[in-house]
């Protein structure tokens, strides 16, 4: 089990930040689609639409700001996308027509992908030797916050009101807000000079853009549990419904307490590649065993979808160790807003695509398109070993090379309190 605080002061602090945002994520990631349906009462297919074109915007504002990070310090980039998302939050109360919502939704969104990729140097800086480590001990904090966040979330649900889902966005932008605050006790860090090179050095990355296309395959894998499951679930099995929030406590639970330790022994892009092909085999499995609860009594489809949770939960462990070792290994460590930034597009794709893609496969076609994404799953992760070799080959940086050598090697940048 990760031990519950960082050892540095600029890591606690991080994490903190992180905790209290990821508590506002939670809320309304459970909660979010339901204000603009209940209580603003816009048509659920228009609520649709604007999440998708805050989608687009999130793609196109990640790399820019994860490049003005790294030139003009990251740490007040990344305070003011916080401030950014509680006042778009915030301004959801007064979203009552369509394009309102679209307004809020995008500046959050854009806020929100900016955030990640400016957030990247940070984790860099001040993530120690290895600060894929970090970003694993991150993700564990992630996921109690959400969780945390969901519950009361579930309380808001469960009233059903107006002020109560009125009262849910408030808490989300003051969550938000708060976690912007904690940044004022993290040091700043001074950019690192940028070396000689196209400016825009990752979109013409062909290993690294080649990588991030792989990942954003398979990341589709988180929708599985939040989009496919849950329909497949009550459509196709005879399961008692109360199990769709078993297997997501379950899938939690384990990632707060294994995601560190998995990160460990994923140590280098090699291993990276290497968990790549674990997790796509893993998560074929997983989508075959869910395909073949379907008419099967109540308990072997228990059995069954209960065993695939567990096989896909450490897919998914090694899916996010793979991931955060090679975006953060192979990118130049004065470009690392900007790689991190490009790194963002797979994610942000296959939230854009990843539910449709699932629903047609695996609903409306039913059993054979579980196979069918797990195949994918599969070959993606075949297709990573190659991927990273052509990146250690090609990237930035020869291969071999770590980012603990170039982290010691680099200048150690000045820090100015507060």
């Amino acid at each position: 089990m990760p031990a519950l605080l960082p050892d540095s002061p600029p890591q606690r602090v991080l994490a903190a930040s992180n905790f209290v945002y990821t508590l506002g994520s939670g809320l309304y990631l459970t909660a979010g689609v339901l204000y603009f349906t209940q209580a603003v009462h816009l048509p659920a297919a228009r609520v649709g639409l604007g999440l998708g074109a805050a989608g687009i915007v999130a793609l196109a504002v990640g790399i820019a700001v994860g490049h003005l990070a790294d030139r003009r310090g990251a740490r007040g980039i990344y305070a003011t996308t916080l401030a950014v998302q509680a006042l778009a939050t915030a301004g959801f109360l007064w979203a009552d027509s369509f394009w309102l919502f679209v307004l809020a939704v995008g500046v959050a969104g854009g806020g929100k992908a900016a955030g990640s990729a400016s957030r990247s140097p940070l984790i860099r800086h001040y993530g120690g030797a290895r600060p894929q480590a970090f970003r694993a001990y991150l993700r564990a904090v992630t996921n109690v916050g959400i969780s945390l966040g969901a519950l009361a979330a579930g309380w808001v649900v469960q009233v059903g009101t107006v002020p109560a889902y009125r009262l849910l966005v408030v808490g989300n932008a003051v969550a938000f807000a708060a976690s912007a605050v904690l940044l004022v006790r993290l040091p700043s860090v001074k950019p690192l000079a940028a070396t000689a090179g196209p400016r825009w050095g990752a979109l013409r990355d062909g290993p690294y853009l080649a990588l991030t296309a792989l990942d954003g395959v398979m990341t589709v894998q988180f929708r599985v549990l939040t989009v496919a499951l849950p329909l497949w679930l009550v459509s196709a099995t005879s399961a008692p419904h109360p199990l769709i929030s078993v297997v997501v406590l379950l899938n939690t639970v384990t990632i707060v307490l294994f995601q560190v330790r998995a990160g460990r022994n994923v140590a280098s892009p090699a291993a990276g590649g290497i968990a790549y092909r674990r997790a796509g085999v893993a998560f074929l499995v997983s989508c075959s065993l869910i395909s073949l609860s379907a008419g099967t009594p109540a308990w072997a489809a228990v059995t069954l979808l209960v065993v695939a949770m567990v096989i896909h939960t450490i897919g998914e462990l090694w899916h996010a160790a793979a991931g955060f070792e090679v975006s953060y290994a192979l990118a130049p460590q004065h470009a690392t807003g900007q790689y991190l930034g490009v790194f963002g597009l797979g994610a942000g794709l296959a939230e854009a695509v990843g539910p449709a893609l699932l629903i047609s496969l695996c609903i409306t076609w039913g059993r054979p398109g579980w196979y069918v994404v797990g195949a994918m799953f599969a070959l993606t992760g075949l297709a990573a070993p190659s991927a990273v070799r052509w990146a250690q080959r090609k990237g930035a940086r020869p291969a071999g090379a770590s980012p603990e050598n170039e982290v010691a090697a680099a200048p150690v940048p000045s820090t100015v309190a507060g």
